[in-house]
């Protein structure tokens, strides 16, 4: 077979290989008895036709999924400076602490007495997150980081209605992730967005003159998708607790403050974490994921149910040690935000990183992250790189900072996005592209702590070395990528004409 038939053949979809009749597996034949299928499921939850599911052998199969792989950019591929999303290694270990049989083969229904130890490292790390949150109570319900965000709006619409008060409004920051507006209008509110200032702050005028008394909630990440921390966070709480609204924090950033300090001593009321961003559970290709919200005390009372708690030996239960279940006995409840618990597997990695780092591994994390910032960011400059593309704002940042490539579109016609499929061909996933929304062709970059200075000063060379490529042609860059499996598509178009399903 020659390269090109073998490339050709490559290119085949799961579809194209299907032949009638073809199996990997056989079933044995039926050793039970037969029943009638309206016993088994009624008549109107039945499909009307066979799915329409590709007929291959098991080697096809295996095939299918193996070329899949290798198409897919990940971070054991190479570096991954997504800025805002903090794509960090994920140890190995705790891979194989999830896949032990007790934790992997747990039934989501088993019940409290035959679940202990799975409800202690639950409780457990419901006490950590706490803990580095600086807030007492946490629930380990919502999914993801976003359905965090939405167990927190809700939270804050028990506890006004509570007291009896209807607000109507949220206030966002301008530079928000994209998550904070469209959560405010799911939970009914009306979104109404907080300025920036010069300094790349929360402006505060802009905020004194939107809080009032309709106001329910200030949703703020902090250091802020522009990787800058806000330094009149105390205000900030001061504003916006006297107007009677809650603050609430998106832990998107919190990789950047773990053991430095804590969103519950700034003054938030409500947090959400992110497990497989801060805690290192693999993320990406829309799950699993975890995005567990910690409380202030005022807002315990309506925390999602059932709760993780530990009784003690002796409280009615008759148990001769502290005994772990699950409360359903919360009046005051948001009810249940999902089936389970949460993404039990994700708890256990989570647990397992904590654990092994303890409290000083975790504040060395945030110190390295914000050291490899700020480092990269300097090595972009003495590459010459941040002459066109320049920083935001000219300060010290966190974890990540934002660069504006409208010299580089002005001086040499290209696009922030033109940079990002050029570094496609050099081995290195673009960061965040066009993000914050504040920001002209913004490029939003975030190294994390487990990447080496080598991988640094490479990447900021290789952006280096797309420039000066750019300066003697850039329709170079234009027409990248050239060495993925797919070149440039119409990513607007498929947004906005999306084929979700395959017709019959």
């Amino acid at each position: 077979m020659s390269w090109f038939t073998a490339a050709a053949d490559d290119e085949l979809t799961i579809f194209e290989r299907s032949r009638p009749g073809r199996r990997a597996f056989v079933a044995p034949e039926l050793d039970v008895p037969e029943l009638p299928l309206d016993e088994l499921l009624p008549a109107p939850l039945r499909r009307i036709a066979p799915p329409r599911l590709p007929e291959v052998a098991e080697p096809e199969i295996v095939r299918h999924f193996n070329r899949l792989s290798k198409r897919n950019f990940d971070l054991d591929t190479g570096f991954y400076p997504l800025g805002s999303c903090t794509m960090k290694h994920n140890p190995r270990l705790h891979e194989r602490l999830a896949a032990l049989p007790g934790h992997a083969r747990l039934h989501p229904l088993q019940d409290p007495a035959r679940a202990q130890g799975a409800l202690e490292l639950m409780w457990r790390l419901q006490q950590a997150l706490g803990e580095i949150a600086g807030l007492p109570h946490v629930s380990l319900q919502p999914a993801a980081g976003s359905h965090g965000e939405l167990a927190g709006v809700l939270l804050t619409r028990a506890y006004h209605e509570d007291r009896g008060e209807r607000r109507t409004k949220v206030l966002t920051p301008d530079s928000a992730h994209g998550t904070n507006p469209a959560t405010v209008t799911m939970a009914g509110y009306e979104v109404v967005k907080v300025g920036t200032d010069e300094r790349g702050n929360v402006d505060l005028e802009d905020l004194r003159a939107k809080a009032d008394a309709d106001v329910a909630c200030l949703m703020l990440t902090n250091p802020s998708t522009l990787g800058l921390f806000e330094p009149a966070i105390e205000e900030i709480a001061r504003i916006v607790h006297g107007v009677g609204a809650t603050l609430y924090y998106d832990g998107a950033n919190l990789n950047a403050i773990m053991g430095i300090c804590r969103p519950g001593d700034m003054g938030f009321d409500i947090v959400h974490f992110n497990l497989h961003k801060s805690f290192t559970q693999p993320h990406g290709g829309g799950g699993p994921g975890a995005g567990p919200i910690a409380v202030s005390e005022r807002i315990e009372p309506f925390l999602p149910r059932p709760q993780v708690v530990r009784r003690e030996a002796g409280e009615g239960n008759g148990a001769r040690r502290p005994y772990y279940d699950l409360d359903h006995a919360r009046p005051k409840s948001i009810g249940r935000l999902r089936g389970f618990q949460g993404n039990y597997g994700v708890f256990v990695r989570a647990y397992a990183y904590i654990r092994s780092l303890g409290a000083e591994g975790l504040r060395e994390v945030s110190e390295v992250a914000v050291l490899n910032a700020n480092y990269l960011l300097a090595r972009l400059r003495r590459e010459g790189v941040l002459e066109y593309l320049q920083p935001a704002y000219e300060r010290l940042c966190m974890h990540e900072f934002v660069l504006s490539g409208t010299a580089m579109r002005r001086e040499l016609g290209l696009k922030t996005l033109d940079l990002a499929k050029r570094l496609l061909d050099h081995g290195v996933h673009p960061p965040t592209v066009y993000f914050p929304l504040i920001v002209d062709e913004a490029l939003l970059i975030e190294p994390t702590e487990t990447e080496t200075r080598e991988t640094l000063d490479r990447f900021a060379a290789t952006v280096a070395e797309v420039l000066r490529e750019a300066r003697e042609d850039p329709e170079i860059a234009r027409a990248a990528p050239y060495t993925t499996p797919v070149r440039r598509l119409d990513e607007a178009g498929a947004a906005r004409r999306p084929v979700v399903r395959q017709p019959l």
